[in-house]
């Protein structure tokens, strides 16, 4: 009985080697991006281009096994406007200077009616709330030089003001400048490094 047990246990520990890896984020190939709504009219939309970080991934599919860990750099943040991209980064919002990275570290992975869904720690502006993050892994796949790839797509809402990120104006006729909700979705594709 004691053997079947070790034999189940290294059999186990065997196949999980088998098909478990780490991935680096390409970020080449990813981005998160966000928007919020403008005068209550419209919606502001940008990027950050500087992902960095890694998926120890499970490809049979075990949330339990897998754990995610990014970085952004807060500079790389583009929304095609100069100026208010300086304003951004600037000591109003992200304050860059000061908090130069945003970053996320998953603490549980877990499948939900069909579902991944991250929770995690994100940190912006100084400060680290929990969130719960929808993904979908796509792969893996091997591109044409012979690496293997996995995707990563998801999508969340936060309230910047939870974050310190209080700067607005009030309208003449009432609502924000700056809507206080923020859309951030993200889109990552990672290479096995092991």
């Amino acid at each position: 009985m004691i053997k079947k047990i070790v034999l189940a246990a290294v059999i186990a520990m065997i196949s999980s080697s088998i098909y478990a890896g780490t991935y680096k984020i390409d970020a080449s190939h990813s981005d998160v991006g966000f928007s919020v709504k403008h005068l209550g009219i419209s919606k502001v939309r940008g990027q950050f281009q500087n992902v960095t970080g890694t998926i120890d991934w499970d490809k049979k599919g075990k949330a339990k096994d897998t754990k995610i860990v990014g970085d952004i750099g807060v500079k790389s943040l583009s929304t095609q406007n100069e100026k208010r991209d300086a304003h951004l980064i600037g000591a109003d919002f992200f304050d860059a200077d000061k908090f130069p990275s945003i970053t996320f570290s998953s603490k549980k992975v877990e499948s939900r009616l069909g579902k991944t869904v991250v929770k995690g720690d994100l940190s912006i502006h100084g400060i680290t709330k929990e969130v719960s993050i929808p993904v979908e892994f796509s792969g893996p796949v091997s591109d044409p030089w012979g690496n293997e790839k996995i995707g990563v797509d998801g999508e969340l809402k936060i309230n910047r003001t939870d974050y310190g990120l209080t700067w607005n104006k009030t309208l003449d006729k009432g609502g924000l400048l700056i809507g206080e909700d923020v859309k951030i979705t993200i889109s990552i594709e990672a290479t096995k490094v092991k």
